[in-house]
């Protein structure tokens, strides 16, 4: 099997990585920026600080705030609009997955003629966006160095699910410190991410000789840093810990890719917008329940890692060991059951389960996973999150 391997041309890791982003713009020729965050960013600090370092290097600065949680392809077009207007040059984006993704997909508009839908699926943005900096403050989704983004579309209510080595950011800032302020619930949800990040990368039937050191190494750091950056908030090494392990997961899952848990996990982001790291956590144990007799070498790998048992366990049982160990992990991390989720009505998610099977089977990505579900199966998997 061909494997491809895609990052983004530079990317800058460590504490204060952020303040390398006026030279960064300044390297690529930009004059006008667009910085796209959400209003948290802006009322809490980062957005703030970037555009500050920005305007002090002599750069036009104009902000679009306006990204909600799961972004939608509403959020895209108002930020297409806002960067036209300002006649900006390139986007740095500010925050988590969402601001991010909704940047790549502003970025692809300038040089891609609209509807964004017709981009969904795999490879299909013909031409590259405009240069494109991403500064990542929640240690989960690795948006900042994959070449993927997931918008909403309104009309369908669907999350769109678009690959292509067009959307990579030009350049990704990693940096730690930006975390040290996430609270508890925030660490842990989006720390289960991107452990989900390296252990799908590493059990994908897409799993290449590239992307299994990134996974199993991401997965290494979260087993040493993931507990004490969520009961220790202000842990420095724990949080760059955290950062480094979601980088490498995005790395790893963009090269080789993700499988059953994200795709289940769309659905319920678009239908009751559950924040897709929060919806991944909630699934991986079921998940991984369902999948591992079709890899168990591999999830057996993931259990020693995560010190689920000893290192001379059988694969079997090992394998069996990661599903108790992830169940446990939830469960001090305070990760809920789906039916406990905010937002989740139960009625509602009975009534909409066939869709939502549809959906996920639809992205693509439970194709990918060791043991392929039918819609049928997958309906059954929902159920058991419950």
């Amino acid at each position: 099997m061909l494997a491809q391997f895609h990052v983004p041309a530079t990317i800058v890791v460590g504490g204060g990585a952020r303040r390398e982003v006026a030279a960064q713009c300044e390297r690529h020729g930009v004059k006008r920026v667009l910085v796209v965050t959400d209003e948290g960013m802006m009322r809490l600090g980062p957005g703030g600080e970037i555009v500050a370092i920005l305007a002090k290097a002599g750069l036009a600065v104009s902000t679009f705030a306006g990204v909600q949680p799961d972004p939608t392809d509403i959020n895209v077009i108002d930020g297409l609009a806002q960067f036209r207007a300002e006649r900006c040059d390139a986007i740095v984006a500010v925050g988590g997955g969402s601001p991010i993704d909704a940047a790549k997909a502003i970025s692809v508009l300038v040089a891609n003629a609209p509807p964004l839908s017709q981009y969904a699926g795999y490879h299909r943005v013909p031409r590259p966006g405009v240069p494109l900096l991403a500064i990542p403050t929640t240690a989960g989704t690795g948006s900042e160095v994959t070449k993927v983004a997931v918008i909403t579309d309104t009309e369908r209510d669907v999350k769109m699910m678009m690959l292509s080595v067009n959307l990579l950011p030009t350049a990704a800032l990693v940096d730690y410190e930006l975390t040290l302020t996430m609270p508890p619930a925030l660490t842990a949800a989006v720390g289960v991410d991107t452990l989900t990040h390296g252990i799908e990368a590493y059990v994908s039937r897409k799993a290449n000789a590239l992307t299994d050191p990134l996974a199993l190494s991401c997965i290494q750091l979260v087993a040493r840093h993931l507990r004490n950056a969520y009961h220790e908030r202000a842990n420095r090494e724990a949080r760059a810990g955290m950062m480094l392990a979601a980088c490498q997961g995005g790395m790893a899952f963009a090269n080789s890719s993700v499988c059953l848990v994200h795709g289940m996990s769309r659905p319920i982001g678009a239908i009751f917008h559950l924040a897709h790291g929060l919806s991944n956590a909630v699934l991986l144990p079921t998940v991984t329940r369902y999948s591992w007799s079709a890899a168990s070498s591999r999830y057996a790998a993931v259990a020693r890692i995560l010190g689920c048992c000893a290192a001379e366990t059988p694969d079997a049982a090992a394998a069996e060991s990661l599903v108790v160990g992830l169940e446990r992990l939830n469960a001090e991390l305070g990760v809920p059951r789906l039916g406990a989720c905010p937002g989740v009505e139960e009625t509602r998610f009975h009534a909409l389960l066939t869709k939502m099977a549809e959906d996920a089977l639809a992205s693509g990505s439970p194709q990918n996973n060791p043991r392929i579900p039918t819609a049928e199966e997958i309906v059954t998997l929902y159920q058991q999150a419950w």
